[in-house]
């Protein structure tokens, strides 16, 4: 049986760590950012090997191109909400040149993915910052994750049920290598919701 990691989270890959900033206020600003770090060293300078898979060509990811191109990644990722992209963009890109190993980076290829969590939060008022961008990014740990309404999650739903941040991992067996796989999801999705077999949704009458 394949085990899950310490913490059943992406951060039990060796080097990864997870920041995220959660903003509330009022009641119509729920939304967030979650930055994920493949180490803690200088990305733009040790870039790290990622590929980027599309299953849903409606997002506003953006990246994609050059990891495309080039099969690696030189920022942390990011996740927000939809009309936050822009902004979480000049963060990363601040963050990389601001340090000194970069003072002569002339491009930055920062990848910020989304979703639109603009059902629960007033997302035209573009409440998050750059600075909420950073400081998910320079407070990124590693160990145990913060799952559920935080971060990018904050205002998502999903199957018609509160959305929001989970992570999970596995650690497989020496004979097949050893190697810890992690995952980190921001849930923003529709449809019927079934568990092990079960249309929970269609029996709560509780999807769209």
């Amino acid at each position: 049986m394949i085990q899950k990691g310490r913490n059943n989270a992406i951060t039990d890959v060796s080097g990864v760590k997870v920041g995220q900033t959660t903003i509330i206020k009022a009641d119509s600003i729920r939304t967030g950012v979650t930055a994920i770090l493949p180490h803690s060293e200088n990305l733009f300078q040790q870039k790290v090997p990622a590929a980027i898979y599309i299953g849903n060509g409606f997002g506003k990811l953006a990246g994609y191109s050059q990891v495309k191109e080039l099969g690696n990644i030189e920022t942390p990722i990011i996740l927000t909400n939809t009309l936050s992209v822009a902004t979480a963009i000049n963060a990363v890109v601040d963050y990389t040149i601001s340090q000194k190993e970069n003072k002569n980076a002339q491009s930055v290829n920062a990848v910020v993915g989304e979703t639109n969590d603009g059902y629960l939060n007033d997302i035209r008022g573009q409440h998050v910052t750059i600075a909420d961008v950073q400081n998910a990014i320079t407070n990124a740990k590693a160990g145990p994750v913060e799952e559920g309404n935080v971060g990018a999650g904050t205002g998502t739903v999903c199957f018609g049920f509160k959305g929001g941040i989970g992570t999970s991992s596995r650690v497989l067996p020496k004979k097949l290598g050893g190697y810890t796989v992690g995952v980190l999801v921001q849930t923003n999705f529709g449809g019927v919701l079934n568990i092990d077999g079960v249309p929970v949704g269609e029996e709560l009458k509780k999807y769209y």
